[in-house]
């Protein structure tokens, strides 16, 4: 049995022109490539198949029987492609229904993020498509996800968990933080004495990052241990205490000369962000989603 490929398409495609045009050289206007190409591709399309479809030349062109059942057969398998593309783009048009999203909260002033984007194309396509948000924690979306509340969550899902799959999107930069009238924002400390202050200091850190944040630090113990970015903002902001928060997140307070980044040119991390959903066939809502996510992360 002969296995088509995209090559054999494009072959055949050329050979339903030539049919079409009456010859070779009527058809070099429509490929717009010239007779001799035409010729070597007609060549290797009889080769795959190996049947002569034609005889061409000085005594011009003509089909031979094997040719005219492989013609027949190219245009019932166009027409198939291209019902299949009307069907596709069709159930693309009607998508309907209330997709259910979790987000990890205060990613909205992430101009990185895809998703203002991808929920504007997924409204896009009409008037029968919603969307629920949930705003929650990583795990509590990772919950969600599992047990069908949620259908898609986009955040920072640092350990996998079996039963979920994952399509990362793009990375979220974090700075460690201090109250701009914490003494460690005082302009002397030189980067290792701040480093040495920073290891003994009131250590904000996010629970589900476990040790991440204290390992950077170089601290033994957190002070304080929080799931929200912003409650771990109001404790930074109070005084007295240091942790990270995501640069896109932070820089209000950095233009109201309320939080000072330390040590931004060695105390960066980087946080991935991915689309969890169940490792189940996508339902056909949930496919245009995703689809979305991808196009506009591509720009």
């Amino acid at each position: 049995m002969i296995q088509l490929h995209n090559v054999d398409l494009k072959l055949l495609r050329v050979f339903d022109a030539v049919v079409r045009c009456g010859g070779l050289s009527a058809a070099q206007a429509e490929l717009n490539v010239g007779q001799s190409t035409i010729s070597a591709q007609i060549g290797q399309l009889e080769v795959r198949l190996g049947v002569r479809l034609c005889d061409r030349g000085r005594g011009g062109f003509r089909l031979t029987e094997q040719g005219r059942a492989v013609h027949d057969a190219t245009q019932r398998l166009m027409s198939a492609i291209e019902n299949f593309r009307i069907e596709a783009d069709q159930l693309k048009r009607s998508v309907a229904g209330t997709l259910s999203l979790g987000v990890i909260d205060n990613t909205v002033t992430d101009r990185g993020s895809p998703l203002r984007g991808a929920i504007s194309r997924f409204l896009a396509r009409g008037p029968d498509v919603h969307i629920d948000v949930y705003v929650g924690n990583p795990s509590e979306l990772e919950q969600r996800v599992l047990d069908g509340r949620v259908h898609v969550a986009i955040g920072h899902f640092p350990f996998p968990v079996h039963g979920i799959a994952s399509v990362p999107l793009y990375e979220e930069v974090h700075g460690i933080f201090c109250s701009a009238q914490d003494p460690l924002a005082a302009p002397s400390w030189s980067d290792e004495a701040l480093a040495a202050r920073l290891r003994g200091a009131r250590v904000v850190a996010r629970g589900y990052l476990r040790r991440r944040d204290l390992d950077l630090i170089g601290a033994s113990v957190a002070a304080s241990t929080t799931d929200s970015v912003e409650a771990q903002a109001i404790l930074i902001l109070a005084g007295g205490c240091v942790g990270f928060l995501p640069l896109h997140y932070a820089t209000q307070w950095i233009d109201a000369g309320e939080l000072l980044q330390l040590m931004p040119e060695r105390m960066i991390l980087t946080s991935p962000f991915s689309a969890i959903m169940r490792r189940l066939p996508l339902p056909p809502l949930l496919r245009c989603f995703i689809d979305d996510l991808e196009l506009t992360r591509r720009g």
